[in-house]
């Protein structure tokens, strides 16, 4: 049975995009939403802060500004919140940055993780839905990405935290019976999207004239997903009765799921729709392929669209369309 209108959320990662996303929409829905960030410097806290100020004056909703990795305050949170269910979605993101500051992935990925499911262990929570990544897969030649694919071969540390976050969720849904699902995100773009992703990063660039940098000579492909769709796909999950993984002692509530457009796009596609919306070409310049980096992502969501009727329907035009007017509005673009 779904949760009913005003299942209490604790949702982490409240002031990053998806979260954000997430939050109002749920709020929208008559749910109680206690959101949590730590504002990191990861990228321009002030796109957080503006993010947090959409949201803000919400019904039936809470900010609370704590540090995860924090084992004494994270044990606090749930015994202040008690949630219903919790969708944990903060995170230490970003590939290339992992190989920069890799304490950074440990203290918010794995050691934050845990803390999140002793919480909801302690709590007794009916279902914890959490953000993994389809970094998991590593550099795969066979497409598209099926969860039945072994994921034991990751091509960054922050794909390994992301992978071990699975593990450990299905140890404790094994070991203490509450159910967790994980959902690998796809490449999501949108409107108050990351800075550090390709969209954002592009669309910057070619408002400013600047090169837009196109790493592996631009022969990438990504399965970009729009954000409203991913939100939905968010909600149905969180918001529904969790599905059993069978293994050798029985039953485990733990899942884990594709979440993506199911259909990749060229590098270089995108940039060409994007000069198209903006109208103004582009300064293409050409690199190699980074550390880390993966040459295709291709989501294979049969199992999410059986399970919870998930169905992605926004094209990259009109997702590309309604990320660049939130980007000239946002930064005063006429």
């Amino acid at each position: 049975m779904a949760g009913p209108t005003g299942t209490r959320f604790l949702l982490t990662g409240v002031a990053g995009f998806i979260g954000m996303h997430v939050a109002r929409s749920l709020i929208a829905e008559g749910h109680e939403v206690h959101g949590v960030d730590s504002v990191n410097d990861y990228y321009d806290p002030e796109l957080k802060r503006a993010r947090l100020a959409e949201i803000a004056n919400l019904p039936r909703y809470s900010f609370i500004e704590t540090d995860l990795s924090d084992k004494a305050k994270t044990a606090e949170l749930f015994e202040t919140v008690r949630p219903a269910r919790v969708v944990h979605l903060a995170a230490q993101a970003g590939v290339r940055y992992s190989l920069e500051n890799p304490h950074a992935y440990a203290d918010s990925n794995v050691l934050g993780f845990l803390n999140i499911l002793e919480g909801c262990r302690t709590s007794a929570v009916e279902h914890l839905v959490y953000a993994s990544s389809s970094s998991v897969y590593g550099d795969r030649n066979t497409v598209p990405y099926s969860t039945e694919d072994r994921a034991d071969h990751p091509v960054s540390l922050y794909a390994a935290t992301k992978r071990a976050n699975e593990l450990m969720a299905y140890s404790y849904s094994h070991l203490f019976r509450f159910p967790t699902t994980g959902l690998r995100f796809f490449t999501v773009y949108g409107p108050w999207g990351r800075p550090d992703m390709a969209v954002y990063l592009f669309t910057k660039a070619i408002f400013e004239g600047k090169p837009v940098k196109l790493f592996n000579n631009g022969d990438t492909w990504r399965d970009y997903t729009f954000i409203d769709d991913i939100v939905e796909g968010v909600k149905r999950v969180a918001l529904s009765d969790p599905k059993f993984d069978r293994s050798d002692d029985g039953h485990v509530p733990a899942k884990v799921y594709n979440i993506g457009n199911s259909n990749p796009e060229k590098l270089l596609d995108l940039v060409g729709t994007l000069e198209e919306v903006i109208g103004k070409k582009a300064v293409r310049e050409m690199h190699p392929a980074q550390p880390g980096d993966v040459y295709r992502t291709f989501a294979d969501i049969s199992d999410l669209q059986r399970d919870f009727g998930f169905a992605p329907s926004t094209s990259l035009r009109e997702g590309l369309e309604r990320f660049v007017a939130w980007y000239r509005k946002y930064h005063g673009i006429v």
